[in-house]
């Protein structure tokens, strides 16, 4: 039966032995920086925990802590700025997986879970791009991905957590046990009892949203922890819901003559998809991605050579490439498929999804155009998939030069925006006229297949990466309005743009909220100071109107 009351417990440990640390400057270097390169990285030391009585010594005995795994954080969350770096690498037991569920220390990456669902004949299929990323780094941030049209978020496949507050104790949560009761939950700790409210702004109803603290009425208390940035506490282990199966996929890649005509596909495979749901029907179309590359992203490619290394042909006059994902009933092998292809205009093909497919496809008349890669060709999947993420590859090595060569305050200047499906078309326009208007050098990609575009400047001066931030402040405005969010993925962190959006979205009065959210469960700052918002005793960031 659910309650709003939990107890904490003390950290456990079969060793007595301290926390391994490092401050020799040797050591520390790689951990001053994450995957945005947020200037000014700085700490004292660096902690291993190897167990929780470690990890609690290791916050107990110092001011401001960091948590961090991978380091694969695109917003400068998991860089720190004169805490003790608490690097979680060494948490990394897996439990033998059940048939439904796994529970693994937030140190595991994503390529290991996959390898050890992989041998149980198991999958976990919402994962992120990155697959170096650790199982606290994707709770940590509600991380999305490609497949979120058919799988969700991470926070729809986390059953349990236990999570390390700042005083060193720790819950054991497990979904649907604790729930808030008249708008707030209670934390019985050692020293008392403490009221955490929950927040009563309301979430943009888009299908993924990473921007502070969770909140709806009969909130879980594990929802809270997921998508908070460690800034209210140290996940130590995560169960995770798995299916009890491998996942047969197929990937088309396809190119598109006119974008219209790409968003227009697009619609045409969810709709048909969400009705393969609805009814349950063997034989349809079952779309897990649809993925989206403008045309300055094909000619950045080509730039790179991109293309021939990955031996991916697309025509110039393309406007727009569309990489799809389907999956297919299990056990469906590759040369079925082919069968299915080669047969799929006569009487007597057998219906099936790749049928159904190739029927939208030559109605579209994008048959021509297209390019499969089915379960038994993981070469050229793994193909398609690089040309893909050579996209923010490429952008990344342009902006990078730029930044060394003419002048050393450029920086990454990239949005992560989601609107309702409805409004996919709106929000790409206004993208294009914020940049064009500014006469800036932009790509944009992202999975279409949820609305969440990735529209990117690319800045050859200093003056052009401040224009991008002013054009992409515009857009957050107007994604707002139009019921979507502006921090859809990537979390918020300490990039003062996004740390802007986030107030742009909830407003003074739910940043207040989230505060006495941080301040209940961790009064001295403890977690993640200036993560996801400034210190209560720093202005916040600037908002350009």
């Amino acid at each position: 039966m659910a309650t709003h009351q939990v107890r904490t417990r003390p950290p456990r440990s079969n060793s007595t032995e301290p926390a391994e640390t490092t401050s020799h400057p040797d050591d520390l270097s790689d951990y001053l920086a994450d995957a945005a390169h947020y200037p000014g990285g700085h700490a004292p030391a660096v902690g291993f925990p190897r167990n929780e009585a470690q990890l609690a010594s290791l916050i107990q005995n110092n001011a401001a802590v960091l948590p961090v795994g991978a380091q694969s954080s695109l917003t400068g969350g998991a860089t720190p700025m004169g805490e003790l770096v608490l690097s979680l690498s060494k948490l990394i037991a897996i439990a033998e997986p059940r048939t439904k569920q796994v529970t693994v220390q937030p140190g595991v990456t994503l390529t290991r879970l996959k390898n050890t669902l992989t041998a149980a004949g198991k999958s976990y299929p919402p994962v992120p791009t990155y697959e170096g990323a650790t199982v606290g780094g994707i709770v940590s941030t509600n991380a999305a991905g490609a497949a979120t049209f058919k799988y969700g978020t991470t926070r729809d496949w986390v059953e349990g957590l236990s999570v390390m507050l700042a005083c060193g104790e720790l819950l054991d949560l497990e979904r649907g046990q604790v729930r808030a009761k008249n708008g707030y939950f209670e934390i019985e700790k050692s020293d008392g009892k403490v009221t955490v409210p929950v927040p009563t702004y309301r979430l943009p109803a888009v299908p993924k949203h990473s921007a502070g603290y969770h909140t709806g009425p009969d909130m879980d208390l594990v929802d809270l922890f997921v998508g908070s940035e460690g800034t209210l506490g140290v996940v130590t282990s995560v169960t995770l819901n798995v299916l009890p199966r491998r996942l047969e996929n197929c990937f088309f890649l396809i190119s598109v003559e006119h974008e219209s005509q790409a968003l227009r596909v697009a619609s045409r495979l969810r709709e048909i998809s969400l009705q393969t749901r609805r009814d349950g029907d063997p034989d349809g179309l079952d779309v897990v991605a649809i993925e989206h590359l403008d045309r300055r992203c094909l000619e950045l490619l080509r730039e790179d050579g991109a293309d021939r290394r990955q031996h991916v042909s697309v025509s110039e006059s393309a406007s727009a490439v569309l990489l799809v994902q389907i999956e297919l009933p299990s056990g469906t092998g590759s040369n079925h498929i082919h069968e299915q292809v080669a047969q799929f205009a006569s009487a007597q093909a057998a219906d099936g999804p790749i049928t159904r497919l190739c029927h939208l496809l030559e109605d579209e008349d994008l048959l021509d155009n297209t390019e499969m890669a089915t379960p038994g060709q993981r070469t050229r999947a793994t193909e398609l998939l690089s040309f893909r993420e050579a996209v923010p590859e490429s952008v990344n090595r342009r902006i990078r030069i730029a930044k060394s060569t003419v002048d050393n305050t450029i920086n990454k200047t990239a949005a992560d925006m989601v609107v309702p499906f409805c409004n996919l078309s709106e929000s790409l326009h206004l993208f294009r006229s914020a940049f064009e208007s500014r006469h800036l050098d932009y790509a944009i990609w992202g999975h279409l297949s949820d609305a969440n575009l990735h529209p990117n400047v690319i800045p050859k001066t200093a003056a052009e990466m401040q224009l991008g931030k002013d054009a992409i402040l515009e857009c957050g405005q107007e994604i707002i309005k139009l019921g979507g969010s502006p921090l859809a993925e990537h979390g918020v962190g300490r990039n003062p743009l996004k740390q802007t959006l986030l107030r742009l979205l909830y407003g003074d009065a739910g940043l207040a909220q989230m505060r006495a959210v941080k301040r209940a469960l961790d009064p001295d700052s403890k977690l993640a100071p200036g993560v996801l918002f400034a210190a209560e005793s720093e202005p916040p960031p600037e908002t350009p109107l």
